[in-house]
């Protein structure tokens, strides 16, 4: 997850430009450490050449661009690290995915003399998905969050403060209902989906799955009080006339062309939206004055008196179990991952940072005049459920909350936890 909308077409041409950075074929005999990344727009292979060059030519980089979708991305690395595929050096590893390959045996620990150099200065959000049995089996490189997006327009006639400290997605509904405007959320059945209603559970002082050390033991806790919550703000939207057409097939993108229209209010979505909402505006998709209407707060609580765990997103660095290079991939993860290179890669691709000092940079506090309130998102966020049997998890409840309109409390979540329940110990198949 996290931006999640990059364009294929760049991707492609990352791919085939990778060689560029390795010289395919080399016989030179340096070492070429292999580097699978998610599609971004070209930043990850920039910052390779940087710490290739770093390294002053004790090793090369080749980068290899997975798909587009986060299960897909997850479905590749698998089968290669199960025939233990010696190629894979370094991995941008969607967070939900670590604890899966770390029990899988997919992941090359991390030295504890390399803790402080990896962590230091990690928010809090990112550095709770960076460990699996206590060890450190990831290095968060960029993290991501989402913010409440609102038309100020909307807010001042609706006589609502998007900014202040108990605004709740209840006031949000009402708000919009008021003013017949609608809220972009993503509500289709993919790992979106499964972020708002994470969020949501988490906000209301609940987790989806507890005692996930358990393995298929695990014991679901969506049904319940916090799970109840998340599924009246999800029903009550849907069937609300601020639910956007089609909802349930909404994605990020989708949420954000509703949000741009006339007929937009408020939404929950990742931060790229605002550059992207800048090039609509150069390239005559959207006027200057909707830019300048667009305001930003914190996700939404639950309830006024608690406050809202946002979604958490981003990438971590993995080191694959089987490579030749351990070292030079090492390396390659320490430059990543500094602090100057997170600052030039949050401007390159647009990516927000793991590091919190990263936010107190001139070049990220100009292109982001919202960078204070991302970085106390990613350090307050709630991750999603880490477990071995994530991609279950996830699984179990986009199938049983879906689609949104039918969604009921404590119906759903009670069907969801069953369900859940039976896919972890093998009496049901996904």
């Amino acid at each position: 997850m996290g931006r999640g909308r990059r364009r294929l077409a760049a991707a492609v041409v990352l791919a085939l430009s990778a060689g560029l950075l390795t010289g395919c074929g080399d016989d030179s005999g340096v070492p070429v450490v292999t580097w699978y990344i998610n599609p971004d727009n070209g930043g990850q292979s920039r910052l390779a050449e940087r710490c290739a060059a770093a390294a002053g030519g004790t090793y090369r980089v080749d980068v290899q661009v997975l798909p587009n979708d986060a299960s897909q991305q997850r479905e590749q690395l698998v089968r290669r690290l199960a025939a233990k595929d010696s190629s894979i050096d370094v991995m941008s590893l969607d967070p939900p995915f670590v604890a899966e390959f770390a029990n899988a045996g997919f992941l090359r620990p991390f030295d504890p003399a390399d803790t402080a150099t990896l962590t230091g200065d990690v928010l809090r959000g990112p550095l709770q998905t960076a460990y699996w049995k206590d060890q450190l089996v990831a290095a968060p490189f960029w993290a991501n969050t989402q913010l409440l997006w609102y038309r100020k327009s909307v807010a001042r006639a609706a006589g609502v403060d998007p900014t202040a400290t108990g605004f709740t997605w209840d006031a949000m509904i009402r708000a919009a209902e008021s003013q017949r405007k609608v809220i972009g959320v993503q509500a289709n059945r993919y790992e979106g989906y499964m972020v708002w209603i994470n969020a949501l559970v988490a906000s209301a002082g609940g987790e989806i799955l507890g005692d996930v050390e358990a393995g298929k033991d695990a014991s679901p806790e969506i049904a319940g009080p916090a799970g109840d919550d998340a599924a009246r703000i999800i029903g009550d939207l849907a069937r609300s006339p601020a639910a956007p057409p089609a909802m349930s097939t909404m994605g990020e993108e989708e949420a954000r062309s509703a949000f741009q229209s006339p007929s937009g209010g408020f939404m929950v979505n990742w931060p790229y939206v605002y550059s992207a909402a800048k090039e609509s505006v150069a390239s005559g998709g959207i006027g200057q004055d909707v830019l300048d209407d667009i305001g930003w707060a914190r996700y939404p609580r639950v309830a006024a008196g608690t406050p809202s765990k946002p979604p958490l997103g981003g990438i971590n660095l993995t080191v694959g179990a089987f490579s030749e290079h351990p070292e030079q991939a090492l390396d390659l993860v320490r430059c990543a991952t500094s602090l100057p290179n997170t600052i030039a890669y949050m401007l390159d691709a647009g990516n927000p940072a793991a590091r919190g000092a990263a936010y107190d940079d001139p070049g990220v506090r100009q292109a982001y005049p919202m960078a204070s309130v991302i970085r106390q998102s990613i350090n307050d966020a709630g991750p999603r459920p880490i477990t071995p049997y994530y991609n279950d998890v996830s699984t179990s409840v986009q199938i049983t909350w879906h689609p949104a309109t039918g969604v009921t409390a404590p119906a759903t979540p009670e069907e969801s936890a069953a369900f859940m329940s039976d896919v972890l110990q093998g009496r049901r198949l996904l």
